[in-house]
C-alpha cells in the first residue's frame, strides 16, 4: 500500500473545521479526530476499489542491440486481467546508464479485459548490456487517496555495441584499395606483389613487367616472324592473416579527449577489419590483458564485423597490469602461418611498455608486427604555452610524457616492429593507411 499526495492534502484540509469549531478545545479534538477517522474511511474504500496491480500481464518489444549513441525504443504491453479499471502508474527499472528520456514513470488508464502499450525512448551512455529485470505497478482508487503497488517480472536485455563512427573513413580506405588492386582505371596501374595475369604490352607500362618467356611464346599473326610484348600483372596479396591484439589492461581505461583509450581501440580495430576483409585476408581479434577476455576465429565478411563488436561490447578495461608474455602464446593459437599482428595498446610509458618490449622479439621473428597507440593531443598544446608559472610546469610535464614516448618508440622499432601514433580521431584512418602501405609494399 501508498499513500498519495491528495491523501495528505486531504488529511491537512481538517485544519479547517478545527479552526472553525475550536473554541472549545474538547470540541477541536473531537473534530480533528473525526476528520481523521473519515480520511482512513475514504482511504480504505479508495483502496478496495483499486484494480489489483498483479492482476496485470506484462508483455516486453524491446530490440535486441543497437549502436552506442543511438536511441532505440522500448515497449510494455499491459493487459488488465482483473475486473476493475486500472488507473496505474508504471515505472520501468532501467539503470541509469540506460538512457531513460524524461521520467522513468508512466501513468496508465487501462479498462478491464483490455491491454495499453507505454513507451521508453533510451538512449544509452555505455556500451554493454543494460539489463532491467520487473517493473513496479502503483494502481490506485477512483480517488486517488491510496495505492496498491506492486513488482511485477519483466526482464529486457539491451545489448549497446561499440559505435563504429571510423566507418566514415572506409569509403575512401576502398577507393584506395581499388586502385590498388588495379580495378579503378587510373594513370598509374596499381603495384602488388602477386602474379595475376598476362596482357599485351600498351605505352606506359614499367618495362620491368615484361614477361620475355611469354613474349617468345606470343607471335604476332600481323607481322610474320614478329612477337608481341606480354606483360604481367599483378595485383596485392590476398588471404593473408591479420591478427589484432587489443590490450584491454589498466593502460586502456585513461581518458583521451573524450573517450577511453579502449575505444579509441576498438574504432581502429573495426575500421583495420572492415578494410582487410575487402581486401580478401583473414582478420581474428584476440582481447587480452592477463587473459583473454574474448577472441573472433575464423568470420569473415558481414558476419567478421558482427562478431567483433559484439564480442567487443561488454567488455571494459581491468585495473590490472597487462602480461605480455602470454601474447606469442596467444598468437600462435591463432595462426601458425606469417601474419600482420596489430597491437594496439598505450606506447607512451618506459615503465608501462617494459613488458611489451620484452616480447617483441619473439612476434617480430615470425610476423610483421604493428604497435598502434593513441596519444593526448593536448599535449602540443601544453608544450607551446608558457604564459604563466604553472604553465610552465605543464609543458615541462608534458615534454617530459611526449620524449618517453618517443624512447618508446625508438625501441620499437629497434626490435624490427613499426609504429602507429595518432590522437584518438586520427588513429583509426592512420592504421588504416599504414595497412595499406604494407600492402602496396609487398610487406604482408
Amino acid at each position: 500500500m501508498a499513500l498519495t499526495g491528495r491523501f495528505s492534502l486531504l488529511v491537512a484540509l481538517g485544519v479547517v473545521p478545527v479552526v472553525l469549531l475550536g473554541a472549545d478545545a474538547a470540541v477541536a479534538w473531537a473534530t480533528l479526530l473525526g476528520w481523521l477517522l473519515l480520511a482512513l474511511a475514504l482511504g480504505g474504500i479508495d483502496l478496495a476499489l483499486a484494480a489489483s496491480p498483479r492482476r496485470v500481464a506484462v508483455e516486453r518489444d524491446l530490440p535486441s542491440r543497437l549502436r552506442l549513441g543511438e536511441t532505440v525504443g522500448s515497449e510494455l504491453v499491459l493487459r488488465n486481467l482483473g475486473r476493475r479499471r486500472l488507473r496505474a502508474e508504471v515505472r520501468d527499472g532501467w539503470p541509469p546508464s540506460a538512457g531513460v528520456h524524461g521520467r522513468n514513470r508512466s501513468r496508465v488508464d487501462v479498462p478491464a479485459g483490455e491491454g495499453r502499450r507505454v513507451r521508453l525512448a533510451l538512449t544509452p551512455t555505455r556500451r554493454g548490456d543494460r539489463v532491467t529485470e520487473a517493473i513496479t505497478v502503483r494502481s490506485h482508487g477512483p480517488l486517488g487517496l491510496w495505492a496498491r503497488q506492486a513488482t511485477l517480472a519483466a526482464p529486457g536485455r539491451l545489448r549497446v555495441l561499440p559505435p563504429f563512427h571510423s566507418r566514415a573513413h572506409l569509403p575512401s580506405r576502398l577507393t584506395r584499395l581499388r586502385e590498388l588492386d588495379g580495378r579503378t582505371p587510373i594513370l598509374v596501374r596499381g603495384q602488388g606483389t602477386e602474379f595475376d595475369s598476362l596482357r599485351e604490352y600498351v605505352r606506359g607500362d614499367d618495362v620491368r613487367s615484361i614477361d620475355w618467356r611469354a613474349t617468345a611464346r606470343r607471335a604476332d599473326p600481323e607481322s610474320p616472324g614478329a612477337a608481341k610484348l606480354m606483360v604481367r600483372t599483378w595485383r596485392p596479396e590476398r588471404d593473408r592473416r591479420i591478427v589484432i591484439v587489443v590490450d584491454t589492461s589498466r593502460t586502456a581505461a585513461a581518458r583521451i579527449g573524450d573517450e577511453p583509450r579502449l575505444d579509441t581501440a576498438y574504432e581502429a580495430a573495426l575500421l583495420l577489419a572492415a578494410l582487410a576483409s575487402h581486401a580478401g585476408d583473414r582478420v581474428d581479434l584476440l582481447l587480452w590483458d592477463r587473459r583473454r577476455r574474448g577472441r573472433v576465429h575464423g568470420a569473415s565478411g558481414a558476419d567478421l564485423l558482427a562478431r567483433m563488436v559484439d564480442t567487443m561490447a561488454d567488455v571494459d578495461a581491468e585495473l590490472i597490469e597487462a602480461d605480455w608474455a602470454g601474447v606469442p602464446a596467444q598468437v600462435r593459437s591463432v595462426t601458425s602461418r606469417r601474419a600482420l599482428v596489430v597491437l594496439l595498446t598505450a606506447a607512451d610509458s618506459p615503465g608501462s611498455a617494459r613488458g611489451l618490449l620484452s616480447v617483441l622479439p619473439q612476434l617480430t621473428a615470425r610476423h610483421r608486427v604493428v604497435v598502434a597507440s593513441v596519444t593526448d593531443p593536448t599535449l602540443e598544446a601544453a608544450v607551446s604555452r608558457r604564459d604563466e608559472l604553472a604553465d610552465v610546469y605543464a609543458a615541462a610535464a608534458a615534454e617530459r610524457t611526449r620524449l618517453d614516448g618517443d624512447r618508446v618508440a625508438a625501441a620499437v622499432r629497434q626490435l624490427g616492429a613499426t609504429t602507429v601514433a595518432a590522437g584518438p580521431a586520427e588513429l583509426p584512418p592512420a592504421l588504416a593507411d599504414r595497412y595499406l602501405e604494407l600492402k602496396a609494399a609487398g610487406q604482408l
